[in-house]
């Protein structure tokens, strides 16, 4: 067979044989489809110029009128005093007169007949932060705990009765912005008295939540004599109030009650 021949190439003849309508007939133009979503969008654009534009106007509108005047106080108003302004409060009738003074003026005197104690030479009646805090069995703890309390200042007095005992007087003082640092203090003195095996306490009269402690059984450390302890913790205002009582026997109940009583009846 010859090429001519195969099926499905065409002869030349076969050419003149396709319709002249389908050979002339031309290309369908080809139409640009069209955008989606036009109009919604100037919909969209008009609605919120409208909305501005009632906004803006309303705002006109607003701004032109009188301003209405205020409703009337519900509290009648109130006539101003005249005259000279009040005397300040005396100490009797104000605490904080005596306590924003000089603290260590607060403090007991040295009873006739005795002496004053040895550690305190070259104090001048205050203890400072570290000393204060020094006198706890551990310092550097009561310390940061102390500037936590906002301590302000402590006064110091002491004083030995021949040798039978020795006494010591603090007043320590606190700011009081944001904790009542002075019964926190009192409270936790308490707590470590009446932990003490056998203590013996009672109330200091007048002083609310004031304890007075007497410790019967003398301390035995070694190297130290017996030491017989007697203590009292109370407070008022910003100042909380410690006694403490060294001697060589046992201390007795009134004592440290007349200590703490007449103390508390100086602030």
């Amino acid at each position: 067979m010859e090429d001519s021949e195969r099926p499905g190439t065409p002869d030349t003849a076969d050419a003149d044989v396709i319709p002249e309508a389908v050979q002339a007939s031309p290309e369908p133009p080809r139409t640009r489809p069209r955008r989606r979503g036009r109009t919604a969008l100037l919909i969209t654009g008009a609605a919120v110029l409208g909305v501005v534009a009632g906004i803006c106007a309303g705002y006109q509108v607003q701004a032109g009128r009188a301003p209405e005047p205020l409703p009337p106080l519900s509290q009648p108003v109130l006539p101003q005093a005249t005259g000279p302004a009040p005397e300040p409060l005396s100490a009797a009738q104000d605490r904080k007169v005596r306590t924003e003074g000089d603290l260590r003026k607060l403090l007991l005197k040295k009873p006739a007949g005795a002496k004053e104690a040895e550690w305190l030479s070259g104090s001048d009646g205050w203890m400072d932060l570290p000393v204060y805090a020094g006198t706890f069995t551990e310092p550097g703890s009561k310390f940061s705990s102390l500037v936590s309390d906002e301590f302000r200042r402590a006064a110091v007095a002491g004083w030995e009765v021949g040798n039978s005992y020795s006494v010591e007087i603090r007043l320590v003082q606190f700011r009081h912005e944001d904790s009542m640092a002075a019964v926190d203090s009192v409270a936790n003195l308490q707590d470590w008295a009446e932990r003490a095996s056998g203590v013996e306490s009672w109330n200091v009269p007048g002083t609310g939540e004031g304890m007075a402690y007497v410790h019967p059984r003398p301390g035995n450390k070694p190297g130290y004599e017996p030491l017989y302890t007697a203590e009292a913790h109370a407070w008022r205002g910003d100042i909380a109030m410690e006694i403490w009582i060294y001697g060589d026997r046992r201390i007795a109940r009134k004592t440290v009650m007349d200590l703490a009583e007449r103390q508390m009846e100086r602030l």
